[in-house]
């Protein structure tokens, strides 16, 4: 391969340089210029609704930070290199050679017809540099999303008390690129409206700061000695996230049964009765096996059943993957039993250990170092030690040798320390290892379980770049308010963006409040399209035996079994758009600018969105909701699902009743879809759980007891 022509210029007091990247005659151009103090670029390509513009203060453009502050690199190059796709300069600042790199990148984008371009900041040496920043310029209307499912960067409350106009768009607000509890799925990838998204590779972290402290910039800042990332240029958003998606993927697909309805309790208790007083005779956990029976007797489809700490030995009922046989008697003959009822089962696990597993962590230093909360009685593992990583294996394969499929992969955001002066065994500080953990953790147990089992699934709540290659994911502890419902709604998109296409929330909310009948009812609908519906924790009780009057409430029970079977309807359906996720990257569920971007209102309605390529939805979250205004997207004729004889051309709002019961629900017209009469299939609904089952007879029937 030739080199790239290298050239000193002889630079006047303003200059500059004009380079294109042709990409075979149709690159983006790549144009920098200064004066005496200021480096400026500015890119320019015809899918650009402008040209991006890398700005800086007067002091400069990129810069350096180092313990004495920033360095900014200033002035003409020392040094360009350039040929016909990629351009290098070299600047001298004190004693240090920076570099300054764009290089048209080979990427996904490709074949959707965008570009890549990637953009690299190094120094030699790189002694002492904390991290790298620099500005891109935006605008007052631009519409910025990713990064990370939380609606705000902070607490829930603060995403409650922010109301309805952060949403979907970033605009206005600063993101730390740090992964923090609960709401845990971050990714340092964010895309613009003006048709660009920005990625930046590893784990150190980062800020972006879209419009908060300078109305007119972008302002992003990654630690780390060095900075590399990928700027990804199309005119629609679609080939954008969907390149991303592939670039740090491709997700996992899991089996079909995966799309199928899922039930938990957050703690078990092998009680002496069931929820109505009536004796526990069945050999298994009673709560496990009141749910089953009663799910049976109500028609109340699920394909997975999981159990929740504490579940094994121990004061925190986690020590040594050791069940606790008086809470989970008989566990490995529960599971089988549940498997013959067609539910597969998963556990929970973290990524820190108990018991007599804790003491062999310490001693054989195969804890993370530099921990100091639970450091004692529950030390994180060390993943990136290999004798660490197969040791905690042999944990896991003792549960899955015994029928356990899959694990709910809980707290790896918690406990992991994060300085400059503590190393993993793979030499990385444990900054710059804080954000990777759970990707280490996810993969661990990937390749563990995936050895036992070729059916499986992995659910982590957090996660960063990677992590979708070996999990589906959970949207953490969200409160059971309706501003938690609201938080559920954003997460998933923003998920689906930024490369998380497999996504479910704890329906009706996780503590943080009594759960709320009516939320419950709308969080139900909302679960029943996305692509994980899982139902629970419900207060540790079951729906049949709410804390309302009437505590056997027939109407909830019916919204459950509607959604749970109309997902069951859908899990073909899903599982292909699944599919198409893992080889286009296009996510399940998709804002409507994925498809409409053209349309004003697609990015206006946050509220509705894309589920698979047929399905239009219309979540609500606010209670008191009767009727709902719905944007149908111009090009299509939509069908009302609930009443057939109403279709509409598309392009304009329409009002539609929603009752308790009711989700808006539109299809393509002409699309296949086994949907059937969703009101004679709520009626039926109704018609079952209007009669509470005899859980006795539902026990002697099951057991012969």
């Amino acid at each position: 391969m030739r080199k790239p022509k290298s050239f000193r210029m002889l630079w006047p007091s303003l200059w500059l340089l004009a380079l294109l990247f042709t990409g075979c005659g149709r690159g983006p151009s790549v144009n920098l210029s200064g004066g005496p103090e200021q480096v400026q670029f500015t890119i320019t390509d015809p899918a650009l609704r402008n040209p991006i513009n890398l700005v800086g203060t007067d002091a400069g453009t990129f810069y350096f930070q180092t313990e004495t502050g920033r360095r900014y690199i200033t002035g003409k190059p020392r040094e360009v290199q350039q040929n016909s796709g990629a351009f290098r300069g070299t600047w001298q600042v004190d004693n240090r050679t920076v570099t300054i790199e764009f290089q048209k990148a080979e990427n996904p984008i490709d074949q959707f017809g965008g570009k890549a371009l990637s953009l690299t900041l190094q120094a030699q040496p790189d002694t002492g540099i904390l991290g790298w920043g620099f500005s891109l310029g935006a605008n007052q209307e631009e519409y910025f999303t990713g990064l990370f499912e939380r609606t705000v960067d902070g607490p829930q409350s603060d995403s409650w008390a922010q109301g309805i106009t952060a949403a979907m768009n970033l605009h206005g607000q600063a993101v730390d690129m740090f992964i923090k509890p609960t709401l845990s799925l971050y990714n340092p990838f964010y895309l613009s409206d003006r048709g660009y998204g920005l990625f930046v590779q590893g784990t150190w972290p980062g800020r972006y700061d879209f419009g908060k402290t300078n109305p007119d910039r972008v302002q992003v800042y990654f630690e780390g000695p060095s900075f590399s990332s990928t700027l990804y240029i199309a005119d629609t958003p679609a080939p954008i996230v969907k390149a991303h998606a592939l670039d740090t993927g491709p997700t996992i697909l899991p089996p079909k049964w995966a799309f199928r309805p899922w039930r938990w309790r957050d703690e078990h208790v092998n009680r002496k009765t069931y929820y109505d007083g009536t004796p526990v005779n069945a050999p298994y956990n009673s709560e496990v096996v009141e749910d089953v029976l009663m799910m049976q007797a109500l028609d109340i489809p699920c394909s997975l059943y999981w159990v929740d700490r504490p579940w094994a030995t121990g004061p925190a009922g986690y020590n040594d993957f050791e069940w606790d046989t008086n809470r989970f008697p008989h566990p490995e003959q529960m599971i089988h039993w549940l498997n013959r009822n067609g539910m597969q089962f998963m556990l929970w696990i973290a990524p820190w250990v108990n018991g007599d597993m804790a003491k062999q962590a310490i001693a054989n230093g195969y804890n993370v170092s530099g921990q100091t909360d639970g450091a004692s009685d529950r030390p994180l593992v060390d993943f990136t030690n290999p004798a660490a990583r197969k040791w905690w294996q042999q944990g896991l394969k003792k549960v899955l040798d015994q029928g356990v499929v899959g694990f709910k992969m809980d707290r790896s955001e918690e406990l992991m320390p994060s300085d400059r002066q503590h190393t993993m065994a793979n030499g990385e500080t444990t900054r710059e290892a804080h954000n990777d953990y759970p990707v280490d953790y996810l993969k661990a147990a990937y390749d563990i379980t995936k050895q036992v089992h070729k059916e499986f699934v992995l659910m982590p709540r957090a996660g960063y770049t990677g992590s979708p290659q070996y999990g589906a994911f959970w949207g953490g502890d969200i409160g059971s308010p309706p501003e938690g419902l609201r938080t559920a709604l954003i997460a998933v998109q923003r998920s689906a963006v930024m490369g998380y296409p497999l996504w479910g929330s704890d329906t009706g909310g996780y503590w943080h409040g009594r759960l709320d009948r009516e939320v419950l009812a709308r969080w139900l609908a909302f679960s029943c399209f996305t692509p994980i519906m899982e139902v629970g924790p419900t207060e540790n009780r079951g729906l049949w035996n709410v804390d309302w009057e009437p505590h056997y409430d027939s109407e909830i029970l019916a919204v459950w079994r509607f959604y749970a079977t109309l997902h069951d309807t859908l899990a073909d359906y899903t599982y292909a758009a699944a599919q198409t996720a893992r080889e286009t990257g296009m996510p399940i569920v998709r804002p409507l600018f994925l498809e409409y971007p053209g349309q004003e209102q697609a990015w206006q309605d946050w509220q509705t969105y894309k589920f698979g390529p047929d399905l239009l939805i219309s979540a609500i979250w606010e209670k008191g909701t009767t009727q709902k205004t719905v944007y149908l997207p111009k090009g299509e004729t939509w069908v009302n699902a609930w009443d057939p004889s109403q279709q509409y051309q598309g392009g304009k709002q329409v009002t539609v009743q929603t009752p308790l019961n009711r989700i808006p629900i539109f299809y393509r017209k002409g699309s296949n879809l086994p949907l059937g009469n969703l009101p004679e299939l709520y009626q039926q609904s109704l018609n079952i759980t209007k009669t509470q089952p005899d859980i006795k007879s539902l026990e002697r029937n099951m057991f012969g007891q």
